[in-house]
């Protein structure tokens, strides 16, 4: 083989390389319709949360009276406090691991297994024994989702909204990377009170995922996103992939130059 065709072969195992780290607009695409779906395509209503143990309560009682709200607050919600998570907590309940939250004067309820809605009617319930008139407000203060692996910006990102769905969270992670696995996006997730952790995996390039029990995410719950198999190495990064371009394109030069000189040759 001539040193020609050895420079030609060595280039061409380059731009292999260079096109072997590039990911088909297919792959990146969200919301796509496969003649085959994975998913039923049939509505799945979002799950409701119920409370488990260990989980934290913001519970403030509101009365027209306001000599009953300070007796049954734990304490004034003064300006003094910040509005950061320590602060919080604070002013919340732990649920204990028989599944009940003690308030003040009012003793211990059992709220484990209940949404918030209906811990709500049950804690009112027994406030109505003392007052008539009272109003509760109730929130999950531990009410996180947190998203790892191959995204932007990987953390533990805190939920405002009473619905958040899977492009929602991941976009709160700044979207996946380039290099990730979305056909197959792992979630850990608690699916009733006392029992164990499950893993489910998901596919959220399928249209059909919008109906499925993945598209709304739980209190807790924890995202996953994998890479591509066989694409986590250096040239993912940007430095790499610069470098790589620029040798590249030095021997396509070189190559270029040699052909020319072998060519006058002949």
């Amino acid at each position: 083989m001539s040193e020609y065709l050895k420079k030609s072969s060595l280039l061409a195992g380059l731009v292999l390389i260079v096109l072997s780290g590039c990911v088909t607009n297919k792959h990146a695409t969200y919301l796509q319709e496969y003649e085959e779906s994975e998913y039923s395509g049939e509505y799945v209503p979002p799950e409701n949360y119920l409370i488990k143990p260990n989980d934290n309560l913001y519970v403030r009682v509101t009365t027209l009276d306001p000599r009953y709200s300070v007796i049954f607050n734990a304490m004034s919600e003064s300006s003094t406090l910040r509005s950061d998570e320590s602060s919080i907590n604070l002013l919340s309940y732990p649920v204990e691991l028989d599944g009940s939250v003690d308030l003040p004067y009012i003793g211990s309820v059992q709220v484990a297994g209940l949404s918030l809605q209906e811990a709500k009617r049950v804690i009112e319930a027994v406030l109505a024994e003392y007052v008539t008139d009272a109003s509760i407000t109730l929130k999950l203060v531990n009410n996180y989702v947190t998203v790892l692996g191959e995204v932007r910006q990987p953390g533990m990102f805190p939920i405002y909204k009473e619905r958040l769905n899977i492009y929602q969270a991941i976009a709160m992670a700044g979207d996946v990377a380039d290099f990730s696995d979305r056909y197959e996006l792992n979630i850990i997730r608690k699916s009733e009170v006392g029992e164990k952790s499950e893993v489910k995996s998901f596919n959220i390039t399928d249209k059909n995922i919008i109906d499925s029990e993945y598209y709304y995410v739980l209190p807790n719950d924890v995202i996953y996103v994998k890479p591509l198999q066989g694409r986590y190495f250096a040239i993912n990064t940007a430095p790499y992939t610069f470098a790589l371009a620029t040798i590249t394109a030095a021997i396509s030069l070189f190559v270029l130059i040699q052909n020319n000189i072998f060519l006058r040759q002949q």
